[in-house]
């Protein structure tokens, strides 16, 4: 059975996408430890991030490491937080945050969906964008579809 994650990246599910290639998508979380909180997911569903063959999990974390920068670069913040938990969704995943201490390492602290302003949300992952697209990323992100 498909995991939520297969599920927004085929589309069944809406999500707010920043990044996307043929083996790696980076989307926000619906429950952030703060605006611009990114979950960076293969596109292949693998359960533990310690099953990932080599390569692709290379590719995870160049992908990781360019949302951090448009992190930091979109919110100010002195970091970009990463943290692999993987026990709420067996599809592996690499949460990205804007940083600037300890706090959003427990995802106890969690907005709850119901507590976004969505606004906030789609302004967040337009910065994103914005952000890796100065890098000179290709988002792969059609953002007249989203």
């Amino acid at each position: 059975m498909a995991t939520v994650f297969t599920k927004i990246i085929n589309g069944e599910l809406p999500g707010r996408f920043v990044y996307r290639d043929d083996k790696v998508a980076a989307f926000l979380t619906i429950e952030p430890v703060a605006y611009g909180h990114t979950l960076v997911v293969p596109i292949k569903e693998i359960d533990k991030w310690t099953d990932i063959e080599p390569e692709l999990w290379a590719q995870c974390n160049d992908v990781a490491q360019k949302v951090g920068s448009a992190i930091i670069a979109s919110f100010g913040s002195e970091r970009a937080g990463y943290l692999i938990a993987g026990f709420e969704v067996p599809h592996a995943h690499i949460h990205v945050f804007p940083a600037n201490d300890m706090s959003g390492y427990s995802l106890a602290t969690v907005m709850k969906m119901d507590e976004t302003d969505p606004a906030q949300m789609d302004a967040a992952a337009e910065k994103i964008r914005a952000a890796l697209e100065a890098q000179g990323v290709d988002t792969g992100v059609e953002t007249d579809n989203l």
